[in-house]
């Protein structure tokens, strides 16, 4: 009995987690499941509109019900096989990752709205969260996904020194404007707004200093905020380079393992391809990864590249 829930759960593993890029079901599956997401957010969207959703009341709510049960399954369904995975230990260890997460995010909304009164509007903003799932078949998506989970703790940096900046800059607008514009900075709370504004460089020009000290230390924050905004751009730009420094050299090993006998057969190229996709590499980057490969496999072993004779038969010739 359990030999055989062992072959059914690493069956389900293979449709849901297609460990096989190249088979066809478990893709049509991801196929089926992205359309799913989209349209549940394009329902979101349609139900805001009043005349729409009045007139397709009740095929919004079937729609949502089929929706919420489908991810239900998919998410009992994922951490059901998640020890199937060579890269997860437990069904906790799966739950507390980021995908997991987004699935969960994807259904508590409703189930919470089943158990509790809750607000439509809320509800409904709320359901857009399901357009994180497509974090899972984007690996574009994935890369971003990937870097904030890397980078959590430079991104946790960054956030505690903006909140000491948003304090100290506050306060420091509460002390040369709260006498001039007391409605305005009228305390260090009310000043906050005015800090956001100036630290994240929006500026919106609703409230200004008009005292000299005032600007003067305005003008301050305002160039420190410049340094402040770039501090998460920063981060997430070195992170996008390191997952496709990484990425590319999971390609690069790939190709460097299938041109180890000089050539790729068809298997290599389709397992290859594969890779590609999932990657997220392009066709022009693997192509170049290839030719470089290639250049220095022949090299190392004494072929020459442009013609593909052997640099011994070349030497002995002359």
């Amino acid at each position: 009995m359990i030999e055989a829930s062992s072959t059914l759960r690493a069956r389900v593993y293979w449709w849901l987690e297609r460990p096989d890029r190249n088979a066809n079901g478990p893709r049509l599956l991801e196929i089926a499941l992205i359309v799913l997401i989209s349209l549940n957010v394009g329902a979101v969207i349609l139900e805001t509109v009043g005349p729409i959703y009045a007139s397709w009341q009740f095929a919004f709510d079937r729609f949502e019900r089929v929706s919420l049960l489908v991810f239900i399954t998919e998410y009992l369904a994922r951490l059901w096989v998640a020890p199937e995975s060579p890269e997860v230990h437990s069904r906790r260890a799966w739950a507390l990752g980021p995908l997991a997460i987004v699935d969960l995010l994807a259904i508590l909304p409703a189930v919470l709205g089943m158990l509790f009164p809750l607000d439509l509007r809320i509800l409904r903003t709320l359901r857009m969260l399901r357009l994180l799932k497509l974090t899972r078949y984007s690996p574009a998506l994935g890369m971003l996904l990937a870097v904030f989970e890397e980078e959590a703790e430079a991104f946790l940096a960054g956030f505690f020194i903006l909140v000491l900046m948003l304090i100290f800059a506050s306060s420091g607008a509460w002390l040369a404007e709260h006498e001039a514009q007391p409605e305005a900075f009228g305390s260090i709370p009310a000043a906050m707004w005015w800090a956001v504004a100036t630290l994240t460089t929006v500026g919106y020009g609703d409230v200004t200093p008009v005292t000299v000290a005032g600007r003067i230390f305005g003008a301050i924050i305002t160039i420190v905020g410049i340094g402040m905004a770039a501090l998460p751009a920063g981060i997430i730009a070195s992170g996008l380079n390191d997952q496709l420094h990484r990425r590319r050299a999971s390609l690069e090993a790939q190709f460097r393992l299938a041109l180890e006998d000089g050539t790729i057969c068809a298997e290599e190229q389709t397992s290859i391809e594969a890779l590609r996709k999932e990657l997220g590499l392009s066709r022009r980057a693997a192509s170049h990864i290839h030719k470089q490969v290639r250049t220095e496999t022949q090299a190392r072993q004494g072929v020459c590249p442009a013609c593909g004779r052997s640099l011994q038969v070349s030497k002995s010739m002359e």
